[in-house]
C-alpha cells in the first residue's frame, strides 16, 4: 500500500462558520459534505494526488473546524472491508470514476459484542459517481469499493471529531463480527 503524507496537511478552504458557538461544536454533517463536495471539485487538488497501481493512496487535507480530511485513490478493484467510524460523523464525495458504498441500515451496540446477528432489510447499497457522495452519523458500519476493473477512482472523505479509533469487521451472510480496532498511529 502506497501513502503519500505531506509535511502538513494540503489546505483547503473551510466555509466560513456562523457562530463561534458552532466552531467550538465542530462541523455538522452538512457542513462537512459541504467541505468534501467543495474539495471534489477542486480539478487541481485531485490532479495532485499520486495514484499507485497496486494500493490505494491517501493525502491528509486540512478540514474545517478541527476535521480530519482525506483525499483518497483507489485503485482497480480495491476497497476498505466492513469498518465505522466510531464517535465521529462524517462525509465523503467521489471526485473520479465511481464508488459503491454498502451500508448497515441498523443502530448497532456501541461496545460489548464481538459478534451479531444482523436482521433482515438492514443492508444498503448506493452507487456513487463524480460528485455524489455522503454525510453519515456516529457508529455508521459501512464498506466502500471501486468495482472497475481498469479505473482508479479518487474521492474526498471528513470526519468530526478526528478518528479516534476505527473498527474493522468481517461478515458472513448476516453475521458481523469484530475484528479489530485500529487507532491513529496503526495508519498515519
Amino acid at each position: 500500500m502506497s501513502v503519500s503524507s505531506p509535511a502538513s496537511p494540503v489546505p483547503v478552504s473551510p466555509a466560513s462558520s456562523s457562530s463561534a458557538a458552532a466552531a467550538a461544536a465542530g462541523p455538522t454533517q452538512a457542513e462537512l459534505l459541504d467541505f468534501v463536495r467543495r474539495a471534489a471539485a477542486d480539478a487541481e487538488l485531485i490532479a495532485s494526488l499520486p495514484l499507485d497501481p497496486e494500493g490505494r493512496t491517501w493525502v491528509r487535507l486540512a478540514g474545517p473546524g478541527g476535521s480530519e480530511a482525506w483525499l483518497i485513490g483507489w485503485p482497480p478493484g480495491t476497497g476498505t472491508g466492513w469498518h465505522d467510524h466510531t464517535d465521529s460523523v462524517g462525509a465523503f464525495v467521489t471526485a473520479a470514476g465511481e464508488l459503491k458504498e454498502n451500508a448497515l441500515a441498523a443502530r448497532l451496540p456501541t461496545d460489548g459484542w464481538k459478534t451479531l446477528e444482523l436482521s433482515d432489510g438492514v443492508d444498503r447499497e448506493r452507487r456513487l459517481s463524480v460528485g455524489k457522495g455522503r454525510a453519515f452519523g456516529r457508529h455508521h458500519v459501512h464498506e466502500v469499493l471501486n468495482e472497475s476493473s481498469d479505473r482508479h477512482a479518487v474521492s474526498v472523505h471528513a470526519y468530526h471529531p478526528p478518528l479516534p479509533q476505527i473498527r474493522r469487521y468481517s461478515r458472513s451472510g448476516q453475521t458481523l463480527r469484530l475484528e479489530q480496532v485500529e487507532r491513529p498511529q496503526d495508519w498515519q
